[in-house]
């Protein structure tokens, strides 16, 4: 069948975004990798760019484990002994020791009785919110959760919705209020951190909030918390954003694989019942593959590493290049959102002045990554900057300096 008629249809709607300026554009490939060099970071060679190297600004890979030679050697030697992927999916064909060992590690590293592993973060929060999700249950999110948890809800068909203002515990409590009578169980969820500013929710009152509601609901008040950037990045031994605020455990956790841990996946964890439950009910883990044996061993091998003196370590390490970065940021009349977290914006506020200053970043080697609506709300462009702990102070002085060159 021809598609000439579709076809015209979709250029038209890819031009538009291309003229206001909120096209992703075509995505950089990069082709090389040169290791840290005195007080220099790793940089990284892209196609079309010769030889020609760059400072990564826009990578999730907080903790650098990507790159960290003990877990490259972890997934090699897995794939050599189980092979390159996992040839079906868990229910099929088995599941894999390294899984059942990443498995067990992550639900002892955040105080969980049990969790399991997922293909990616996404998948992991709409195959926990759509089958935790009846035609009795209420759902409350923050305004300014994940895209994810956006998708989720919608896919999920819930009883009722109820959106608060963000990070506004007056109006959460609003929303639970709103939605009392109208379900047996209301799942409450936000994001820990959230990743375009890079602040993180209240966990201890919104914990508290959703406590004094928990009699209004016959099935509880559920706290989903996805903490995706959080886990690795956050608190004094990495474990996110409970660790920081000192917030008692949430009763259901999401988090990730592909950032701090440098590998690839998502993951649950809550108590044994929960997990049961979702083992024989999320379609994204029933009927999808898992991550291969070889990132489930390199995982395995970059949590061993966060939970150690070398982790905290290298969590000291990245916090000081943040407040590093933030400072300098501050000190250039820049507009920033403070915080611990090594996502760090630059706020902008205007969609061509975003386009502009990341050309000019790039030209001058820093790749970095400038957002505009609908990634963030109108008015709110910026460019997140994320800090890694494989960064080098003289990296984060380099960048500051091309940044106090830009043309206001």
């Amino acid at each position: 069948m021809p598609l000439d008629r579709i076809a015209h249809v979709l250029a038209q709607h890819v031009a538009g975004l291309e003229e206001k300026g909120t096209a992703k554009g075509e995505e950089a490939v990069v082709v090389g990798v040169v290791p840290p060099q005195g007080e220099r970071g790793p940089r990284f060679r892209l196609r079309g760019e010769g030889e020609r190297e760059f400072i990564r600004m826009n990578s999730n890979s907080y903790l650098g484990m990507g790159l960290r030679p003990e877990v490259v050697a972890a997934e090699e030697a897995a794939a050599r002994q189980y092979g390159a992927g996992p040839g079906a999916v868990r229910f099929i064909s088995g599941t894999y020791e390294p899984h059942v060992a990443l498995e067990q590690r992550l639900a002892q590293f955040h105080g969980r009785a049990a969790a399991m592993v997922f293909s990616s973060a996404y998948a992991t929060m709409v195959s926990v919110v759509t089958p935790l999700t009846t035609e009795r249950t209420v759902l409350v999110s923050d305004e300014l959760n994940h895209n994810c948890i956006i998708n989720a809800m919608r896919l999920a068909r819930p009883a009722e919705k109820a959106v608060y203002r963000h990070n506004d515990m007056a109006d959460l409590e609003r929303a639970l209020g709103s939605v009392r009578g109208k379900g047996d169980r209301a799942l409450v969820i936000t994001d820990g951190i959230f990743s375009m500013r890079g602040d993180h929710a209240p966990l201890p009152e919104l914990l508290e909030i959703c406590r004094r509601h928990d009699a209004d609901f016959s099935e509880n008040v559920i706290v989903l918390v996805d903490d995706s950037h959080g886990v690795g990045a956050f608190g004094r031994t990495g474990r996110g954003t409970e660790e920081h605020t000192g917030a008692p455990p949430c009763d259901i956790l999401v988090g990730t694989l592909g950032k701090a841990f440098g590998v690839n996946g998502g993951y649950v964890t809550s108590a044994a019942a929960v997990i049961r439950f979702l083992r024989e009910s999320s379609q994204m883990y029933i009927y999808s593959n898992p991550i291969t044996p070889g990132e489930a061993n390199a995982a395995l091998r970059a949590l061993e590493l966060l939970d150690s003196a070398a982790g905290r370590e290298l969590l000291a390490r990245l916090r000081g290049l943040q407040r590093r970065f933030e400072q300098g940021l501050v000190k250039l009349g820049f507009e920033t959102i403070p915080g611990e977290h090594p996502v760090t914006p630059l706020v902008v506020r205007d969609t061509q002045q975003t386009r502009a200053l990341v050309r000019h970043l790039r030209d001058h080697g820093v790749l970095a990554t400038g957002l505009a609506y609908p990634v963030v709300p109108r008015g709110d462009d910026e460019i997140r900057f994320q800090i890694n702990a494989d960064h080098t102070e003289a990296d984060i002085d380099y960048v500051l300096a091309v940044l106090e060159r830009f043309p206001s």
